[in-house]
């Protein structure tokens, strides 16, 4: 009774765990209280940056929070439990087997006849070190799958940020953008009124200033999605605002730099590591089956005594004729399963190397498109000055002076364009070389968005009040 009441205490209990009734998305307020230790961040840049988001989120803040919240990676914590629990179980001795019968005998003068047994599956025995072998290299590769999905979300939280941060610098712009082409459209229309302007010129505004609004409202529904997207990610209720700050620093990365990560990127890539790890768990299943070919054995001992009151004692040994069968199914299929992930590490490694070339090449062409808008940006902001000040002076007409304005604020448009695609190009180029590269963006407190020229505000405010008689008294007017 003492060893039956020893086995119970070591047994599992039941408790029910039901579903929970309503969401668990942070709030705004319950994101104020969180806290996030930078030690289990899957990144080293990561795991020295201190969360903070009192000053708003940086893109470090927003990237640890993905980490920390995104539901999906909750589900991958929860497959590598469920894989460390097989790997806890393939390492467990078999439970040996008793074996209890008894016979009453019909007649009488015979005794009661009893048989025990004892038994163990030897095989189990021999292939136990195969198998938590294989168990244990599954966890790694459990554990490296998840890094690298680790990875891929801070890579998604930061592209998101950084088009978060492009829509937000943007749709100043575009509104600006906008009121011109609107105040361009209203003059013309009303020197049409007058008989100053073809009816073919309203037209032409009316387009311009359909185009313009048009686009500001596409951005506005573009900077919708990517809240909702970014808030999905970091598992935010739907009305959370993050306030993001960062200024973009895309500095070239040397060249050297570059080819020592891609030299290292076998060792250094998570997904890589992984399919090392599955592979090698693949090995020890092949050792396994191959080691099942040999006959299947069991071994007893049992204590009997017949109706005669006669005791004997013995063993008894199962063993598996391996004359048909001889695992031979399961060892080709074995073997053509670690076929299969050397061939598929293969074709990744591959992928790997020709995806980091392609975001080079084009990374390149990116910053040579950046570096032509900004050089002629200068050059139209001061042009866009000057019609200010002739405008403003009635030294020219609103025509001119929308169509200096509308350049400079399209080229800046441009410009910022082209920074978001390098941004996201070298968080392509980190995801898949890691840290070896620097982050696009610098954690600084934002800089003030990008507003136009004092020239491109007034136009829609104090000087679009000047008199209709000073802009609309010539055909010239467009």
């Amino acid at each position: 009774m003492a060893s039956a009441a020893a086995l119970l205490c070591g047994c599992a209990v039941y408790h029910a765990k039901p579903l929970p009734s309503s969401d668990s998305l942070l709030t705004q307020s319950a994101l104020s209280r969180v806290q996030i230790d930078p030690a289990k961040m899957p990144l080293p840049e990561l795991a020295v940056h201190r969360f903070d988001p009192s000053n708003g989120f940086d893109m470090e803040d927003v990237a640890m929070l993905a980490v920390a919240n995104n539901p999906d990676l909750r589900l991958a914590r929860d497959d590598l439990g469920i894989a460390q629990a097989q790997a806890f179980s393939a390492g467990l001795l078999p439970d040996p087997q008793v074996s209890i019968s008894s016979d009453y005998p019909g007649a009488a003068g015979f005794s009661r006849a009893f048989s025990y047994g004892l038994s163990m599956d030897v095989m189990a025995i021999v292939t136990r070190s195969a198998n938590r072998k294989s168990a244990d290299a599954a966890v790694r590769k459990t554990d490296l799958g998840l890094l690298w999905q680790e990875w891929q979300v801070v890579a998604q939280a930061r592209q998101l940020f950084v088009k978060a941060r492009f829509q937000d610098e943007v749709l100043p712009l575009l509104a600006q953008q906008a009121q011109l082409s609107q105040t361009r459209y209203t003059r013309t229309a009303h020197a049409a009124s007058e008989r100053n302007m073809t009816a073919d010129t309203v037209t032409a505004a009316l387009t311009a200033w359909q185009d313009a609004r048009k686009q500001y409202i596409d951005m506005q529904h573009a900077r919708e999605q990517t809240r909702h997207d970014l808030n999905a990610l970091l598992g935010l209720a739907p009305d959370v605002d993050l306030p993001l700050t960062g200024t973009a620093e895309v500095e070239p990365v040397d060249a050297s730099t570059l080819d020592a990560a891609v030299a290292m990127l076998a060792q250094r890539r998570p997904d890589l590591i992984a399919l090392q790890a599955g592979y090698e768990a693949q090995e020890q299943k092949y050792r396994a089956a191959i080691l099942n070919q040999f006959p299947g054995l069991s071994v007893g001992f049992t204590r009997q005594r017949d109706t005669s009151e006669i005791y004997t004692s013995g063993f008894a040994i199962n063993l598996t004729l391996p004359v048909f069968n001889r695992n031979r199914g399961n060892i080709a299929i074995e073997q053509a399963t670690r076929q299969r992930l050397a061939d598929e590490y293969q074709s990744r490694l591959n992928t790997a190397y020709a995806d980091i070339a392609h975001l080079r090449a084009d990374n390149a062409i990116a910053a040579q498109q950046l570096a032509q808008d900004e050089a002629a940006l200068p050059e139209l902001e001061r042009t866009a000055a000057r019609a200010y000040n002739a405008y403003g002076a009635r030294n020219i007409v609103l025509g001119q002076y929308v169509d200096a304005q509308s350049a400079a604020l399209a080229r800046r448009v441009d410009a910022a364009t082209e920074r978001e695609a390098l941004a996201e190009q070298r968080i392509a180029l980190q995801a898949l070389l890691g840290s070896a590269i620097p982050d696009p963006y610098a954690a600084a407190p934002a800089s003030p968005g990008a507003t136009a020229t004092p020239a491109a505000h007034d136009i829609a405010t104090g000087a679009a009040t000047q008199s209709a008689d000073a802009t609309t008294n010539t055909p010239a007017t467009r």
